[in-house]
């Protein structure tokens, strides 16, 4: 097990109508917020009305920035920079999914930052200094709400790139799984996707003797399967809900890669087809996530042995045990399948005529994952091995 040191200062609040205590959380970091969300949907819902009315019950002032989309864009967080300036925000609040959060973050980091925000996703600056963020979360999926990361698209050479660092932790998430119930279902497959890609993504370790954490990715993946086709053919299942949703903060909160190094491969590689083709980074995911694992899954065998059988029941089969390897990469493909996922770039209208940019792109700055490190030639691969 790797020395490590876990810290999350995300206070989460769960639960029915939380959403109401959103004033009373955020008064506590400044009296002048950036109100930052998607569409109208949350207009619709009347999510925003409360949200608003909690906010003035506490008199804070609200400058609003709209217009998320998913794969969120750096035109749009340079503009809430600007806009964060001119009205000196003193804290932004987040409503909405990933995209929202991620951009959000992506804001309060560029704000006491006198250069180009898109500097830190090049690496050409650390982020140093953020305005501190909240969250009511409406899509589990990303796990936003509580990590430290955020990932953003420049439209400009269609590059989506990430960055991490502990002061872009939201300092409090409002969870409430009824927020959920009007989803369409192909979001929430995304969201089921990408939750338990992030999961696996801290899963497939070269690190031995982590059996704690080996035992804690198994039981929510086996949660998030479990309760996966209730919340899609039941969408106002509360408890169904409320697993999916928690269990989303915890596959990317930092707990559950505790003591490993994980892959993350998989995720820099679909982030080269969702920054060029705009698909949702869920679906994309389950297009690479198979691929990648035929790709490696002879480098350890027995890792994947282990997945198959604890994850998916598949009984061992000690004289062949590539084959128990290979049934729990099969899997895996068909519950992507079962909720509304493609599993192939062809499925998604993708061909290759991106194929090589996408390799060349992905492994610019070096060579992708820790599981095995991967080429060019070898993301190359694994693009063809998902078309």
């Amino acid at each position: 097990m790797q020395n490590f040191v876990f810290q999350n200062a995300t206070k989460i609040i769960f639960g029915q109508e939380t959403e109401q205590l959103v004033g009373e959380e955020s008064v506590q970091y400044g009296s002048k917020i950036l109100l930052h969300y998607g569409g109208g949907s949350i207009k619709e819902s009347g999510l925003y009305e409360r949200v608003v009315d909690s906010l003035h019950n506490q008199g804070i002032e609200i400058i609003e920035l709209g217009g998320v989309k998913p794969n969120p864009r750096v035109s749009l967080v340079r503009e809430g920079v600007a806009l964060c300036k001119q009205h000196n925000v003193e804290f932004i609040l987040a409503v909405g999914g990933g995209s929202v959060i991620d951009s959000a973050k992506a804001i309060a980091a560029g704000v006491h930052y006198e250069g180009d925000v898109w500097d830190f996703f090049e690496g050409k600056s650390p982020v140093t200094d953020c305005l501190p963020i909240g969250v009511i979360l409406t899509i589990p999926a990303a796990g936003s709400e509580s990590s430290g990361g955020t990932v953003i698209t420049n439209e400009d050479g269609l590059y989506k790139r990430a960055v991490g660092h502990e002061l872009m932790r939201p300092m409090f998430a409002i969870l409430n799984p009824v927020l959920t119930y009007t989803l369409p279902v192909y979001q929430t497959a995304c969201g089921i996707t990408d939750m338990i890609a992030h999961i696996l993504e801290r899963y497939f370790t070269n690190e031995k003797n982590v059996d704690l954490t080996d035992r804690l990715c198994e039981a929510t993946l086996k949660t998030i399967i479990k309760n996966a086709h209730t919340v899609i053919s039941d969408p106002t299942n509360y408890e169904a809900r409320a697993e999916i949703m928690w269990a989303g903060t915890l596959a990317h909160n930092d707990l559950l890669g505790t003591g490993r190094i994980g892959d993350w491969g998989s995720h820099d590689i679909e982030h080269e087809i969702s920054g060029i083709y705009d698909i949702t980074h869920g679906a994309g995911l389950a297009i690479i996530f198979p691929a990648w694992m035929k790709y490696v899954y002879k480098h350890d065998v027995n890792r994947f042995v282990q997945f198959a059988n604890r994850v998916w029941d598949v009984e061992i089969d000690l004289n062949h045990l590539e084959k128990t390897a290979l049934e729990g990469i099969k899997k895996t493909e068909q519950f992507f399948q079962s909720i509304g996922m493609p599993i192939t770039l062809s499925e998604a209208n993708i061909d290759e005529t991106h194929f090589e940019e996408m390799a060349r792109k992905a492994t610019e700055r070096s060579p992708l994952g820790n599981f095995i490190k991967l080429k060019k030639s070898d993301v190359f691969e694994i693009y063809k091995l998902a078309k």
